[in-house]
């Protein structure tokens, strides 16, 4: 939509991203509340189809019209040319004074060389047998300073990114099995009959809020990202800790009444019990994306900034898809020796609070790898680690062209 928008016409523009605005709110919410009163799966997929076709029709009519623009390259490139130079000079030494690696001086932008991961470096150290013009021509041969240390940084990034995956598999939880344990709860109060989209609403309602004040408390110091993935985790923590003993009250409730054979049957136990947790969900969710996309905005290069968002999609996406696989993992161990496994047919069946004891386990271990890898992690905006870190950047001295 970016690229759509000329901004020739303000008033166009502004009335474009309000339409945008009240439909990407509101068609959601209206559709969760819908779906509590449409019974057959078949029309519960077959209408999300139906929409989905007409809004791609709609989208492919206007396609002539679309304003295009010639590709420049992917900003990840620059990692595999580093790669592939430092390759094809893992036989050259390294030169005893890093002046002598390659950089040009017509680039605005310019990273003073480091001391970390020296295997890069070979990637701009320029061949005695070559010309530096014939050399230059190919630049999956010979890469300057700036990019060796704009990939380096991206390497150094990568362990305390992944902690962040587990964050997404816990989150995954809200969509999937505490959907499932509310659909066969009480949703009566009093006489009143509550849809059950109203937890998800609690939930969307906790994600901007806890988002919103976690953004203008980041803003007071520069800590302020790390210290909200670690409360995140926390969050995490807590959701896991919360939906296990829920669960453990519900099995309790479901073997009181006889329900363990009686799947579709009402557990006697009000969904609301689940609220806590969706909660937990929401303040998990939204202090996770607004303080690591706040970190990558900080500290990613700026050649690669306009990947953010979508890297901070990547990481919770990895961690949804993630949740499959540990489902599948504990499944198995669970299983072994002759015991049943914790993932059975029915929920009445599982032992769902088995398995939140765990995630519950897991998020703790990763949040001491997380504080411990955080400490580690050289930061761009605390200047004494960069002072540490980085050698005296002379431009009289480094080869420049």
């Amino acid at each position: 939509m970016a690229d759509q928008d000329s901004h020739s016409n303000h008033r166009d523009s502004m009335l474009c991203h309000l339409f945008m605005s009240f439909t990407v709110i509101h068609v959601p919410i209206a559709g969760a509340f819908a779906i509590h009163y449409i019974k057959p799966w078949s029309m519960r997929y077959g209408i999300p189809a139906i929409c989905t076709l007409v809004a791609t029709l709609i989208f492919l009519t206007g396609s002539c019209s679309y304003r295009t623009y010639r590709p420049y390259g992917s900003p990840l490139t620059v990692l595999f040319r580093v790669f592939v130079a430092s390759a094809s000079k893992i036989f050259q030494k390294h030169p005893r004074d890093s002046s002598h690696l390659y950089e040009r001086r017509d680039d605005y932008y310019l990273i003073p060389h480091t001391r970390r991961l020296r295997c890069l470096d070979k990637a701009a150290i320029i061949l005695a047998t070559q010309p530096l013009e014939q050399q230059e021509n190919n630049s999956w041969r010979l890469c300057r300073v700036t990019e060796v240390e704009e990939t380096k940084s991206i390497l150094c990034m990568i362990p305390i990114c992944m902690t962040l995956i587990l964050i997404g598999v816990v989150s995954s939880i809200g969509t999937s099995f505490c959907i499932e344990q509310a659909t066969h709860m009480n949703n009566e109060v009093g006489r009143t009959t509550v849809p059950l989209p109203i937890l998800v609403w609690f939930y969307t309602l906790a994600k901007q809020l806890f988002g919103k004040l976690n953004f203008q408390i980041a803003e007071l110091t520069r800590y302020g990202p790390r210290i909200g993935i670690a409360v995140s985790m926390i969050f995490g923590i807590l959701c896991s800790i919360t939906a296990a003993k829920v669960e453990t009250r519900r099995l309790g409730v479901v073997k009181l009444h006889g329900l363990i054979d009686k799947p579709e049957e009402t557990v006697p136990m009000s969904m609301f019990w689940l609220l806590p947790q969706f909660l937990l969900l929401g303040g998990l969710e939204g202090i996770a994306e607004n303080s690591i996309d706040s970190f990558l905005v900080k500290q990613v290069p700026p050649s690669v900034d306009q990947c953010v968002v979508r890297f901070c999609v990547a990481f919770l996406g990895v961690g949804s898809i993630g949740s499959v696989l540990s489902v599948y993992v504990v499944g198995e161990i669970s299983g072994q020796g002759g015991k049943p496994s914790w993932f059975q047919d029915t929920l009445n069946k599982s032992r769902l609070d088995h398995y939140y004891w765990t995630l519950a386990a897991l998020s703790e271990a990763n949040l001491v790898l997380y504080v411990w890898v955080s400490f580690w992690y050289a930061y761009k905006d605390s200047r004494s680690e960069d002072d540490e870190t980085a050698e005296p950047f002379d431009e009289d001295h480094v080869q420049l062209i």
